[in-house]
């Protein structure tokens, strides 16, 4: 009788594996938090409201004000199957993932030794928490920490899936409570990664998502030297990113003290310029009209500007460059630019 019963589990997981190594074609973000909008605090400005690409299926809705409206766009790749086969989990749409299946996707992930088999499983968990009721039963078999676990992983590529997964994962306020926690590892992975690579890029949406209500914006508070740094050395993809995390932060008045105190690459200034690409100008004109929005005492101004090379210097003090920066902009062929520009001259 125990090998009737032995056999068949054995031959689940082979098949699982199997299955996971063909997850289907790619899926967007689909849902979110059932039926939840969340309010924007009142004092605030508007929150770096990223887009959602046109992959995701025509029958999804998006409502206005929901966190799915609100968050970037992250489509989470997954190879097709070698094999019609495999598809006995996977094939069929991930939302219709049983919870057993989840369950053992959560075992095969915890006792695989192979990398790849890693990185295909957390593929096909990230696909499974695009969808909300998936999304509740991972954090429920505590699949949140063991997927967050790899983000120490040896292999790059197992920690790029790794942060994929937990930024599908993240599109759900309960959720959020518990990856809150690995901010400090999120942070220490762009700081130690390639510059431009896909752990940065993975890194920035993760907190780009736990960024757009204020509740945990005050975790990112020290960050904002890095991200201003990256602004000047990295690429298109990267700076958009980074600054949809920097908009996030800056319409928050509670956090303004911290950001305008950072040490700042007095390099930034030169990318309010007509020849910095239109997404990443855009967004660092919404950047520096939170900023200037913000109006600190005559005592602390004197204070920030005997701080050498913090924000404040760079980009609000009377002797930075960046007025007649943004005059020059008021010519630029992108009326919402120019409207951005307008904005912040006012």
């Amino acid at each position: 009788m125990g090998d009737g019963t032995v056999t068949p589990r054995i031959g689940n997981m082979k098949a699982l594996l199997g299955l996971v190594a063909g997850a289907g074609a790619s899926y967007g973000i689909y849902k979110l938090i059932s039926g939840g909008t969340i309010k924007r605090n009142k004092k605030s400005a508007p929150n770096e409201t990223p887009g959602v690409r046109s992959t995701l299926p025509s029958e999804l809705t998006l409502q206005p004000g929901s966190l799915l409206a609100k968050v970037s766009g992250l489509d989470v790749v997954c190879h097709r199957p070698a094999d019609a086969a495999s598809g006995d989990i996977i094939h069929q749409s991930p939302d219709n993932l049983d919870p057993q299946h989840l369950k053992m996707l959560l075992s095969c992930l915890q006792n695989s030794n192979n990398p790849s088999d890693r990185c295909r499983i957390l593929v096909t968990l990230g696909n499974a928490a695009a969808f909300t009721v998936n999304q509740n039963l991972i954090r429920e078999f505590e699949g949140i920490h063991i997927v967050a676990g790899f983000l120490s992983d040896s292999a790059a590529e197992v920690r790029v899936q790794t942060l994929n997964a937990l930024n599908n994962l993240c599109m759900n306020i309960p959720n959020q409570e518990q990856i809150k926690v690995y901010v400090p590892q999120v942070l220490e992975l762009i700081e130690m990664s390639p510059v431009n690579s896909d752990l940065q890029l993975g890194a920035l949406r993760l907190l780009t998502n736990l960024s757009v209500t204020d509740k945990h914006q005050h975790l990112l508070k020290d960050s904002v030297t890095l991200l201003l740094s990256l602004l000047v050395v990295s690429n298109e993809a990267l700076q958009v990113q980074a600054l949809k995390v920097l908009v996030n932060l800056s319409s928050n008045p509670d956090v303004m003290d911290d950001i305008v105190q950072a040490q700042a690459p007095a390099s930034v200034v030169l990318l309010f310029d007509a020849r910095t690409a239109s997404a990443v100008l855009l967004r660092l004109l919404m950047f520096a009209g939170n900023l200037k929005a913000w109006r600190p005492s005559a005592q602390v101004a004197d204070e920030l500007r005997r701080k050498q090379d913090c924000l404040f210097r760079v980009m609000l003090d009377e002797s930075s460059q960046l007025h007649s920066r943004l005059l020059q902009l008021l010519s630029h062929p992108d009326v919402e630019i120019q409207t951005q520009v307008a904005r912040i001259l006012t």
